[in-house]
C-alpha cells in the first residue's frame, strides 16, 4: 500500500477512536487533518472571496520569500497576515487573490511575467507561485501586491542550465534559530554577502513555549501575546509560531535577499522525534496528528513547490537541485524515515543496538534515491545538506567514549553504506553540510573513523546556530576533549553565525562568519577561521 495512504488511513482510524476528553486535546491537530489530505474546495463549496481593497492594514507583515532556483524556474512566496500573532492572520476564511511581478531590475521597469495566484484560508492565505519559461542563470526581482498594499521587494534567480560550464557559485548554510535564545543579528549580515542562495539546514523554529518578553531578548517595547507560551501542538499553535518567526526584521531580509533551500530537523515539529516515534510517551496516532499539523505549517510558511506539499503526517522533503556542471544538491531528511534511537537516546556507548546493520537513517527508499542520484552524476562537487552530524565525533579521548544516538554515530551501518555508495559511484569531491549542534565543525570525512591514517574521502562542513545556545563561546567547554578525541576535526567554534561556501572548479573555500553575541542586538560579524579542499584531494586544509 502506498505509505501516504496508509498513514492517512491510519490517521482517520485514531481520530474516530479518539474519547472526547482526548480529542480534544487535540482538536487543532485534527482539523488540521481534515484538510491536510485534501485541496481547497472548488466552485460553489469555495470560501467566499475577500475583495483586497478593504484591506485596511498591511497583509504582507511577514515579507516574501523564494527558494528551489531551477534553470528556467522560480519559486515565490509569501502570507497575508495583517495580525500575525493571531489566529487566521487576522484575514476571515475568504480567499483572496493577489497579484504578483517578477522583473530583472529592482524597479520593475523590465517586467518578464506577471500574474494572479489565490490565497486560500485552507493554506493559511500563503501564497506559493511557481514561475516558469524563464532565462537560465539570471538575477530577478519580484513582489506581491493585494489591494492598494504592495509587499517589500525580493531578489532571486535561476540555476544555470545542466549543461552550462558554472565555474563559481557560492552559497551560505545555516541552521537552529530559537527566536527565545535571541536576535537573528545574523541573518542582517547574511542578507549583505554575496551569495548565491542559503541552505537551512534544520530548526527554523522552536516548538517551546516563549514568553511575554521573548526569553533572552528581553523585549521591553513589545509584550508577546500569550498564545505564544505554550508548546505548539496543533496546526494554528504552527502557524501561529512561524508568523512570530517571520515577524523578525532579519530573518525577513536574508529571506528577501536570497534564495533558500531548507529541510528541517526535528524541532519543527518535537525535539528528537524518530520516524513515527515521538520523544515522549503520547500515543503514537495523537503524534502523528501533530506530525501532520506541523508539516502542513512547515510547507504552507517556507518556499517549497508542488511537489513537497505534504499529506497527512507525510511530506517528501528530500529532493535534488543542479547547477551546471558545478555542483548537485541532494537535500536529505534524516527525521521523517530514520530507525528510533537507540539505546534511548543521548549520548551512549555504542553497541550491538546502535551497530545493527538493520537500523536506517533515511529510510530504504531515500537512501536508494541518494546512491542512485550519485551514480548519475556528472557534478565537480556532489553536496549533500542535511541536519545531523555524518563523521564520527567521540565525546573525550578515552576508551570509555560515548557517541551521540541522535546523530550519524547512532547509525553507523547507515553511515558506511552511503560512504560505499559514494566510492563505488565514484563521486570526488563528497561535501557534507550540517547543522544541528550550535557549534561550527570542520571534519575530513575518513573511510574508516576508526584509523585515522585512513583515507579522507570527503569533507564537513557544519554551520552553527543564528541564536540557539545563546551567546556561546569560541572554544567552549569540552574544546580540548573533542579536538583530542577526533583528530579528523579540523575546526570547532562555539558562537553564532553562519556559514559561506564557495565552490569553483579547483577548490572549495568554508569561511565560518560568527557574531560574539546574540542576547542583546546589534553585533558585528567576523570570520573566524577559513578553510580551503582542493577537487580531487578531499580534507580540509587553512586558507
Amino acid at each position: 500500500m502506498n505509505h501516504l495512504h496508509q498513514h492517512a488511513d491510519e490517521l482517520r482510524a485514531a481520530a474516530r477512536h479518539f474519547g472526547r476528553r482526548r480529542f480534544l486535546t487535540v482538536t487543532g491537530a485534527a482539523a488540521a487533518l481534515a484538510f491536510a489530505t485534501q485541496l481547497p474546495a472548488a466552485g460553489a463549496a469555495a470560501a467566499a472571496e475577500l475583495d483586497g481593497r478593504r484591506l485596511t492594514e498591511d497583509p504582507f507583515t511577514l515579507g516574501v520569500a523564494s527558494g528551489d532556483p531551477l534553470p528556467g524556474s522560480v519559486l515565490l512566496w509569501t502570507r497575508l497576515a495583517p495580525h500575525p500573532f493571531e489566529p487566521g492572520g487576522g484575514l476571515p476564511a475568504a480567499r483572496v487573490s493577489v497579484h504578483w511581478e517578477l522583473a530583472r531590475d529592482e524597479r520593475f521597469t523590465g517586467i518578464v511575467r506577471r500574474g494572479r495566484a489565490t490565497a486560500h484560508p485552507e493554506f493559511g492565505h500563503t501564497v506559493h507561485v511557481e514561475v516558469e519559461h524563464l532565462d537560465a542563470d539570471r538575477e530577478f526581482f519580484y513582489r506581491f501586491r493585494v489591494g492598494g498594499w504592495a509587499s517589500p521587494v525580493g531578489r532571486t534567480r535561476t540555476a544555470p542550465a545542466p549543461w552550462a560550464r558554472t565555474s563559481a557559485l557560492k552559497l551560505a548554510a545555516v541552521s537552529c534559530q530559537a527566536y527565545h535564545d535571541g536576535y537573528f543579528t545574523a541573518y542582517r549580515h547574511l542578507a549583505d554577502e554575496d551569495v548565491d542562495l542559503v541552505l537551512h539546514l534544520g530548526d527554523y523554529l522552536y516548538e517551546y513555549a516563549v514568553n511575554a518578553t521573548g526569553g533572552a531578548r528581553a523585549h521591553t517595547d513589545r509584550t508577546l501575546p500569550a498564545v505564544f507560551n505554550r508548546e505548539t501542538i496543533t496546526l494554528e499553535d504552527y502557524r501561529l509560531r512561524y508568523g512570530l518567526y517571520k515577524s523578525d526584521p532579519d530573518l525577513r531580509a536574508a529571506h528577501a535577499a536570497h534564495p533558500f533551500v531548507v529541510t528541517w530537523d526535528d524541532h519543527e515539529t518535537e525535539n528528537n522525534y524518530a520516524g513515527g516515534t515521538p520523544e515522549n510517551g503520547v500515543p503514537p496516532e495523537e503524534f502523528l496528528l501533530r506530525r501532520a499539523a506541523a508539516y502542513r505549517a512547515y510547507w504552507e510558511h517556507q518556499p517549497l513547490r508542488a511537489p513537497q506539499r505534504p499529506e497527512g503526517p507525510d511530506m517528501r522533503l528530500y529532493r535534488r537541485l543542479r547547477f551546471g556542471s558545478l555542483a548537485q544538491f541532494d537535500i536529505l531528511d534524516t527525521r521523517q524515515y530514520r530507525s528510533d534511537q537507540a539505546y534511548g537516546d543521548g549520548w551512549q556507548v555504542p553497541g550491538p543496538e546502535s551497530e545493527n546493520p538493520a537500523r536506517t537513517m533515511t529510510g530504504a527508499a531515500q537512501e536508494r534515491w541518494l546512491l542512485d542520484g550519485w551514480g548519475a552524476s556528472r557534478a565537480r562537487w556532489n553536496v549533500v545538506p542535511q541536519q545531523v552530524v555524518f563523521a564520527e565525533r567521540r565525546d573525550r579521548p578515552t576508551a570509555d567514549f560515548k557517541l551521540s544516538m541522535d546523530s550519524w554515530d547512532g547509525y553507523p551501518a547507515s553511515r558506511q553504506r552511503l560512504l560505499a555508495g559514494a566510492e563505488a559511484a565514484g563521486v570526488e569531491n563528497l561535501m557534507v553540510l550540517t547543522g544541528d549542534v550550535h557549534v561550527g565543525y570542520g571534519l575530513d570525512l575518513k573511510a574508516d573513523f576508526r584509523d585515522p591514517a585512513s583515507r579522507t574521502v570527503g569533507t564537513e562542513i557544519v554551520a552553527t546556530s543564528i541564536t540557539s545556545g545563546k551567546d556561546g563561546a569560541d572554544r567552549p567547554a569540552n574544546y580540548d576533549r573533542l579536538m583530542q578525541a577526533n583528530p579528523h576535526l579540523r575546526f570547532f567554534n562555539g558562537r553564532r553565525g553562519y556559514v559561506t561556501v564557495a565552490l569553483g572548479t579547483e577548490a572549495a573555500r568554508a569561511d565560518f562568519r560568527t557574531v560574539p553575541y546574540v542576547t542583546t542586538p546589534g553585533a558585528p560579524v567576523t570570520t573566524a577561521a577559513s578553510f580551503v579542499t582542493e577537487a580531487g584531494d578531499p580534507g580540509l586544509t587553512p586558507a
